[in-house]
């Protein structure tokens, strides 16, 4: 009762509403199934396209799938998207410092699917100097990790109650800069980025580097538990993925697909059709691409499957 529209309350429940929309899927093809119709096919736009995607990976069946504006992952969209804006980032890490369940168990829970950039740059550092070796192949430019400095500026790791150190006091100085620049070049959307490179937080002392290692792990740990939930790889593969057409927006601000694993790696035999403009340019001048989408998958159904 205290949801306003159709702006969701919490984070879990953006989970149960995915578990619940698989679940009605299979009611609803079932249903349709007893009833005599045929073909059946799935589709949807935007969050839809991914529940819509969601449902297929539990249908027992080869069906058409056709997912507009919507890609491997919802975690992209809530990080690093667009409406990563809309999340109530402050009261996550306040919960995140809080309730030490989630650092000591939830997360070690988590198996991270595509490419993650905070992870992984967490990992590299914590690992260094023997990180560095599997870099010695690489023709890289002098200086563009920038991770090196005198031997008086290196500083002991201050233990943690955890017994670990803290992931942002692994570097100080002009090393920070420098992994800060490595990680904010990864992504092509950068309103999160803006949020933890905020000035307030980028100062020294004063707590401020505490923050922005809050602010960190509590962005990798919401990521970690997005792609857990939602991210495709998780799911079964289609029973025919040749029957799945994906229609995505070049220029996609609200659903990032870079530092993500795409559709085709995991999807093997999927075809994905790029169009010009962005999400909401999409959505309202390109509808007669997605249904030509439509019409070409249900005839690659009827195709192979004249007689299912």
């Amino acid at each position: 009762k205290d949801q306003t529209r159709s702006s969701l309350k919490n984070v879990s429940d953006l989970f149960v509403m995915g578990g619940a929309l698989i679940l009605e899927s299979a009611a609803l093809l079932n249903w349709l199934e007893r009833e005599g119709y045929w073909p059946l096919g799935m589709t949807g736009i935007s969050m839809g396209g991914h529940m819509a995607s969601l449902a297929v990976t539990n249908w027992p069946k080869p069906i058409p799938l056709i997912p507009c504006l919507s890609w491997s992952t919802a975690s992209s969209v809530f990080t690093t998207g667009v409406l990563s804006k809309a999340v109530n980032w402050s009261e996550l890490e306040k919960q995140y410092a809080t309730h030490t369940v989630y650092e000591e168990e939830i997360i070690r829970m988590l198996e991270y699917c595509g490419t993650d950039s905070f992870r992984m740059g967490q990992d590299f550092v914590k690992n260094s100097p023997s990180s560095l070796d599997s870099l010695s192949d690489l023709d890289l430019p002098a200086g563009i990790l920038n991770l090196s400095r005198p031997k008086k500026e290196r500083v002991a790791l201050r233990p943690q109650p955890s017994g670990r150190p803290n992931a942002g006091e692994l570097l100080v100085g002009r090393d920070r800069d420098a992994l800060d620049h490595m990680l904010s070049a990864v992504s092509s959307s950068r309103p999160h980025m803006d949020m933890l490179h905020a000035e307030n937080l980028m100062r020294r002392g004063g707590g401020g580097a505490q923050r922005h290692s809050l602010q960190r792990e509590s962005l990798c740990f919401m990521k970690g538990v997005m792609d857990e939930c939602t991210h495709i790889a998780n799911f079964s593969v289609p029973v025919d993925p040749s029957l799945i057409i994906v229609v995505q927006a070049k220029e996609d601000a609200y659903v990032p697909r870079a530092g993500v694993r795409s559709l085709q790696e995991i999807w093997p035999g999927c075809e994905v059709r790029y169009i010009n403009g962005g999400h909401v340019s999409a959505y309202l001048f390109k509808q007669g691409l997605f249904r030509r989408a439509i019409y070409d998958a249900y005839d690659r159904f009827l195709q192979k499957y004249p007689s299912v």
